[in-house]
């Protein structure tokens, strides 16, 4: 509501730009209220220890992510100062039926964390971590911890999660939604198959403790759920030793097969601790120049690397190996300097339609080839990526986070970068992506959800499978209402 002089305890009210409303938070009545086209008056918010941001710039910030394509804003953002909060504010949105989302570090790039017309909590000041002992087995840390500093904390002692995402500044809360791939996942799972309890927030707004033997059927409805049943704000990861150095391989290919048929043998003898890939330009514009990444984890965990036993068998061009011996921190953080490059260079702020797809091994070659031979360095765009690298069916145990049915599945992932305001080439990337999609999903393959493909709710309980009657039935019990995260398009 206008900002008047006889309305002193006004928090907040700023005017939205464009033709949104004027919103305000009033600290005598607790009202959240607009008045634009349509007038509603919400009261009733609870006191908070944190903060409710209604001003322009946090709404806009709020209606904008990593993808810079998709952009819905929200009614007002949640800055907590306690769990309480998010308890607080979730009950009150269920009251009101208004949507709700939560957001770590705002890395989605499609709108998945995005609410129209609702609540985005900010999970950021949730980032307590520890205890962390010598002797600890496990970690307890918020939902707004980043991986790099969940690292640090563990490695002062001697400790480490066992998977990461190659890129250390994503939330905790925010891949444990979607699954939290990595190159050590072919030994260990995803970083949801290594979550031992959480707590959540349900759509009811309920605080609740879940693990495998308590509240399961919450606990595996939360772990790569996207967000559909509950907001996590606390997890409990599992730890094993660090090593203190590793080997870093990059092994070149001039074959596609040969090099996807490589990388399953390493995995499947578990002779590196980590194991992915690239595909690049050649001089030609070409993507067919393969590199395959393998690490070897030093003392204390490991013995000092034998390159001709690691390397037995394997058919890259030995003229073009390289290698580098490196600390496990320095290893895990290595996209820092790339990523300090891209926002230096302002491509952080491009726009991201990006392509990720589970493929069936049988088929990794066939289904790749044809996308590989269409991409140019320029529809790829500065700063675009490439990953192809396998994963073993059996390791992959939480039951959301979907794969092929096969023993190997591949990760193959084009992440495009896309100039600002080139809507014709976000336009063709986001209708090539749902052709790409389709082709694998009809190969018995499925997309990784943290990329740009227009989907339904049918595509949905096509991609769940044989676990959608179980995320259904959570999504019941714990989130009556259906308020939260609408941006995945689920339900």
């Amino acid at each position: 509501m206008p900002r008047t002089p006889s309305r002193r305890n006004v928090l907040r009210g700023l005017t939205v730009a464009g033709t949104a409303a004027v919103v305000g938070f009033d600290t005598v009545s607790r009202s959240w209220a607009t008045d634009g086209t349509t007038s509603v008056a919400l009261t009733g918010i609870p006191a908070l220890d944190g903060t409710l941001l209604t001003d322009a710039a946090s709404l806009s910030a709020a209606a904008d992510d990593f993808g810079h394509i998709v952009h819905r804003g929200p009614r007002a953002v949640l800055r907590p100062g306690s769990v309480r909060d998010v308890v607080s504010m979730v009950r009150f949105c269920n009251t009101h039926c208004l949507p709700v989302a939560p957001r770590g570090q705002g890395h989605a790039p499609f709108g998945q964390a995005q609410a129209e017309g609702g609540l985005v909590i900010e999970t950021t000041p949730l980032a307590s971590i520890g205890p962390v002992g010598p002797d600890s087995t496990t970690v307890t840390v918020g939902a707004g911890a980043r991986w790099s500093e969940v690292a640090r904390a563990t490695l002062a002692h001697g400790l480490t999660p066992p998977v990461f995402t190659d890129y250390l500044e994503l939330s905790v809360g925010g891949t444990l939604s979607v699954g939290g791939l990595g190159g050590q996942a072919h030994r260990h799972g995803a970083q949801v198959d290594n979550v031992t309890e959480l707590r959540v927030v349900t759509g009811a707004g309920e605080l609740v403790r879940c693990s495998p033997t308590r509240r399961a059927d919450l606990f595996h409805a939360v772990l790569a759920g996207l967000g559909q049943c509950a907001v996590i704000v606390e997890a409990t990861l599992r730890l094993v030793p660090a090593p203190e150095t590793v080997r870093h391989y990059h092994l070149p290919y001039t074959d596609l097969e040969t090099f996807l048929d490589d990388q399953r043998l390493l995995i499947e003898e578990a002779r590196f601790d980590y194991v992915d890939g690239q595909v690049s330009a050649d001089a030609d514009g070409a993507f067919r120049v393969y590199t395959l990444e393998a690490v070897a984890y030093g003392a204390p965990v490991g013995p000092a690397p034998d390159d001709a036993a690691l390397l037995r068998g394997l058919r890259h061009d030995a003229a073009r190996l390289r290698y580098e011996d490196k600390p496990y921190f320095d290893f895990l953080n290595r996209l820092a300097p790339w990523a300090a490059a891209l926002k230096a260079a302002g491509v952080w702020n491009f726009a991201h339609p990006w392509l990720n797809l589970m493929v069936p091994g049988t088929r990794a070659a066939s289904l790749a080839a044809p996308l590989l031979e269409d991409l140019t360095p320029e529809t790829l765009g500065p700063g675009g990526v490439v990953l192809f690298y396998p994963l073993l069916r059996d390791r992959l145990t939480t039951p959301l986070l979907r794969a092929s049915d096969e023993p190997t599945s591949y990760l193959f992932d084009i992440l495009r970068a896309v100039p600002p305001g080139d809507s014709a080439a976000v336009d063709g990337a986001l209708a090539g992506n749902r052709a790409a999609y389709e082709s694998v999903a009809a190969a018995g393959g499925t997309q990784y959800p943290v990329g740009s493909i227009p989907f339904t709710p049918a595509d949905w309980r096509a991609h769940f499978g044989p676990a959608w009657p179980a995320l259904k039935a959570a999504k019941r019990t714990y989130d009556p209402r259906g308020i939260l995260v609408p941006g995945q398009h689920v339900f």
